[in-house]
C-alpha cells in the first residue's frame, strides 16, 4: 500500500532484510505492533513494505525530519523488536537514512 505523502522534504529510512524460515507467526505479530507503534510517534510520515519469496524485503518509513528518525529507533519496545530480530528473524539487515527532496505520482487506469 502507498503511503499518502506530504511535500517534501522529508526523510526515509531504507530497512533492507533478509529473513530466516524462522517463526512466521511471532515476525507478522511483530512487524503488524512495530507498524502501529510508529504510527504514534512523533514525525511519523508513512511506511511502504514488501517482501518476495525468497524472504528479501524493504519496509521504507518516512518521518519529518532526522531527528524524529532517530528517535523512533530508540523508542523502548522497538529496541526490544530490534534484538528479536537479530535473535531470531533476520540473516542479514541494512538500514539507510536518505532525504527526500522531491516526489512524483503516476497512476495509470484502474480498468
Amino acid at each position: 500500500m502507498f503511503s499518502n505523502m506530504p511535500d517534501p522534504p522529508y526523510v526515509a529510512v531504507i530497512f533492507s532484510s533478509l529473513r530466516t524460515r524462522d517463526d512466521d507467526q511471532g515476525y507478522l505479530t511483530m512487524a503488524e505492533r512495530m507498524d502501529h507503534l510508529a504510527a504514534q510517534q512523533p514525525g511519523y510520515v508513512g511506511i511502504e513494505s514488501a517482501r518476495d519469496a525468497d524472504g528479501f524485503g524493504l519496509t521504507v518509513s518516512y518521518w519529518t525530519t532526522e531527528a524524529r528518525a532517530q528517535q523512533w529507533k530508540q523508542v523502548a519496545e522497538h529496541l526490544g523488536a530490534q534484538q528479536m530480530g537479530r535473535d531470531r528473524w533476520y540473516q542479514r539487515y541494512i538500514v539507510r537514512i536518505a532525504s527526500v527532496e522531491r516526489h512524483y505520482d503516476w497512476q495509470g487506469d484502474a480498468g
